[in-house]
């Protein structure tokens, strides 16, 4: 059993701040929006650290795109809208790169078939503990608690990833899985496996951290990543990260395997050199990651440290059904976060968990829905104010903010009486004249000056005042303050 596993197997949890869904037999999944959406504004500490990642965006300037940055981020969003249509083809050259030099490759329709893979490659070894690097897509098969359902154990090395395990929580951010949680929290969690007080200055945590992964890392079975780009023409998979775990999660142990979704795949270098840095200035206002890990292949003969057996597993969960859709272009999203991060109902509902899947914000609004068969996922496009800082921060183009909007109109086409759709049919007939705009609008004035408690006894207004106040207007429909 690993360091971590010993220390998380004999001591109490921690008492922290968490969603009331957090530790029960009810997936949060299944839980109507609204409830879960109340239960995470109603954690004003997370709230109060996510809206602090938003703020420090701002400070950077994430989402401004000029001068070279706006070249770079048109030539991203070519490259990526080149590469979806044959996306085939580029698979099937990255796979003869791959396999001539030794490494082995599955392609997996569903989640089902991703984990039934990963049983095969480890079912002839006698594996006992897995190290594993950041991967949301591992995160989107719940690759952790199939292999902790065989007796493995399995431990997160990112510094991030493993805060939140030991929460016992899924990540609630693409690049700060535990941005949700406070120093104060990490302290609590640390110093109670630790079973003394760490303090909370970050250095010491992370040196805590550090000591105990670095005996799981050397007796690791088996490490495994995601992929953050694959390069068709040389066959090399690309890992970017800031602490140096991918590099020993993909070179100590003695299997590797790297699980990528099947959009993850791009044409040559030249992409590359432009995707790269592009992918470190949105996600974390850096000209390069600290890391950039290029795997090419298992151990060569003469080589000192690389895996004896390389595995990759392509997933396509879905993801294919959407080429050639209006929602194509989703699948051009190079995972950097900056959506999340620029988004204020992101920030003030405390992270991703209120979108209650793996991907939060508005990259998870959208992509949820659609590659999801579950009726409960389906309202997820709502959980946006609509505002377009989304799109703005996005560094590969994606409009967001249109496939919002358009969500929001297959859900009303699946699920809207007869009654709403009469009623919004009146309203936009209304709002098409200018008689019918200006009479809004001094309806607007009016109600602006309403006191809540009258709207909220309205039966018309009554639901839709409980959550919003409206602003006062001044001169011609023009909000004030």
């Amino acid at each position: 059993m690993s360091t971590t596993s010993r220390a998380l197997a004999g001591m109490e949890r921690v008492a922290v701040e968490r969603p009331e869904w957090a530790g029960t037999t009810i997936p949060p999944h299944r839980r109507p929006l609204p409830l879960i959406v109340k239960e995470a504004v109603a954690r004003p500490a997370s709230a109060a650290t996510a809206d602090r990642l938003s703020a420090r965006s701002r400070e950077w300037g994430l989402g401004t795109w000029t001068g070279p940055r706006a070249e770079a981020r048109d030539r991203a969003a070519a490259i990526r809208r080149q590469t979806l249509p044959d996306l085939e083809g580029h698979l099937a050259q990255l796979t003869t790169q791959l396999t001539s030099r030794g490494a082995h490759v599955h392609r997996a329709a569903d989640s089902r078939e991703a984990l039934a893979a990963i049983d095969r490659i480890l079912e002839p070894h006698d594996v006992q503990l897995v190290v594993k690097s950041k991967s949301m897509v591992t995160e989107e098969i719940h690759l952790n608690a199939h292999l902790q359902a065989r007796g493995l154990d399995v431990v997160e090395t990112d510094l991030g990833e493993y805060i939140v395990q030991i929460a016992d929580e899924r990540p609630a951010h693409i690049v700060a899985p535990a941005v949700h949680l406070s120093r104060q929290d990490v302290r609590a969690r640390f110093s109670a496996l630790a079973d003394r007080d760490l303090g909370d200055e970050p250095a010491d945590l992370a040196r805590f951290a550090r000591d105990r992964l670095r005996e799981d890392f050397h007796r690791a079975d088996v490490g495994i990543s995601g992929v953050n780009f694959a390069v068709a023409e040389t066959g090399t998979l690309v890992l970017v990260t800031n602490e140096g775990n991918a590099d020993m999660v993909t070179s100590q142990p003695r299997i590797h395997i790297a699980v990528m979704t099947l959009e993850k795949v791009i044409a040559d270098a030249e992409a590359l050199s432009t995707l790269l840095p592009l992918l470190s200035q949105a996600g974390a206002n850096q000209e390069v990651t600290v890391y950039q890990t290029f795997v090419n292949g298992p151990r060569g003969e003469g080589e000192s440290d690389g895996p004896e057996e390389l595995h990759l597993v392509i997933l396509d969960n879905g993801r294919s059904s959407l080429l050639g859709t209006r929602y194509e272009d989703v699948l051009a999203c190079i995972r950097c976060g900056a959506c999340q991060t620029a988004c204020p109902v992101f920030a003030t509902a405390g992270g991703g968990h209120s979108y209650a899947n793996v991907y939060g914000g508005p990259i998870g609004a959208v992509i949820t829905p659609l590659l999801s068969d579950r009726p409960e996922d389906r309202d997820l496009a709502y959980l946006s104010s609509l505002c377009g800082a989304c799109g703005d921060a996005c560094p590969v183009k994606i409009p967001l903010p249109d496939m919002l909007i358009d969500l929001r109109s297959d859900y009303q086409d699946e699920h809207a009486s007869r009654a709403t759709r009469a009623g919004w049919w009146a309203w936009s007939a209304v709002w098409s004249t200018r008689l019918g705009y200006a009479a809004t609008a001094l309806g607007a004035r009016v109600s602006s000056r309403v006191p809540r408690a009258v709207m909220e006894r309205l039966p018309m207004a009554r639901r839709w005042s409980r959550g919003r106040t409206l602003p006062r207007l001044d001169g011609a429909g023009r909000g004030r303050g």
